[in-house]
């Protein structure tokens, strides 16, 4: 039976490239699928992970519906397998609901991607209704660390490396922003709670051996800096 399928987590813990991964299985396979996605960071209409891959996709403006598009594609000669949504969290409950329709109507499989909470710890209302609706969740198992190393469990907003409680739902931005700039980081509930940022906590690097960072995307890590400062600051707070 087909279903709708919502995978979620934090910021930073793979879900554009499990969409991707789940593309590329898929089409190996000889299925043709349709990808959507809003408010990419590679820009419109593009689905990217952070590791590189790219693939083409429709841009989610707020009056497309998700079932018309696809009767009109199959209708018109067309072949949709599946369906993959990136960035899910941006969808109006309504565009949720159409999706549920496209799974039960139209017998195609829809898998939505995306983190379930803003910056405020409030739910998405796409998310919600997902949560709601879908047939099945997915928590992902690529758990994103806060700067102490524990689990990453709440999305926090930064402007100029201090979080930020207050502001529109939704502010298109990326992890590890420059300074200055509207910016996002995953953090535990106890830092979350704290409002304690790894800018705000003076912490480096988890560990010396780190993907390689370029310089526009975020600060260097200070020479000597590394898991045991932030831990011990973190444990005298």
């Amino acid at each position: 039976m087909p279903e709708l399928v919502f995978f979620s987590g934090t910021m930073d813990c793979g879900k554009s490239t499990l969409a991707l991964q789940i593309e590329h299985n898929r089409s190996a396979r000889g299925l043709q699928g349709m990808i959507f996605t809003r408010d990419d960071r590679a820009g419109t209409g593009r689905l990217s992970s952070r590791l590189g891959l790219v693939a083409e996709a429709v841009e989610v403006a707020e009056e497309l519906d998700f079932q018309r598009h696809l009767v009109r594609h199959l209708t018109s000669g067309g072949r949709t397998d599946y369906v993959i949504v990136d960035e899910a969290q941006f969808l109006s409950p309504e565009q949720v609901e159409q999706l549920a329709r496209v799974v039960d109507d139209l017998g195609i499989d829809v898998y939505a991607f995306g983190i379930a909470t803003d910056f405020r710890t409030r739910l998405f209302p796409g998310s919600q209704r997902l949560m709601e609706l879908a047939d099945r969740m997915e928590t992902l198992q690529v758990e994103a660390l806060c700067w102490c190393g524990a689990r990453a469990t709440h999305n926090a907003r930064t402007v100029g490396g201090r979080m930020v409680v207050e502001g529109a739902q939704v502010v298109v931005g990326d992890v590890g922003e420059p300074s200055g700039e509207v910016g996002y980081e995953v953090l535990c509930r106890r830092h979350h709670r704290r409002r304690l940022t790894a800018a705000t906590a003076g912490a480096g690097a988890l560990s010396p051996d780190v993907l390689p960072v370029d310089e526009a995307a975020g600060a260097k890590v200070p020479p000597g800096r590394g898991l045991s400062d932030p831990l011990r600051r973190a444990g005298s707070r």
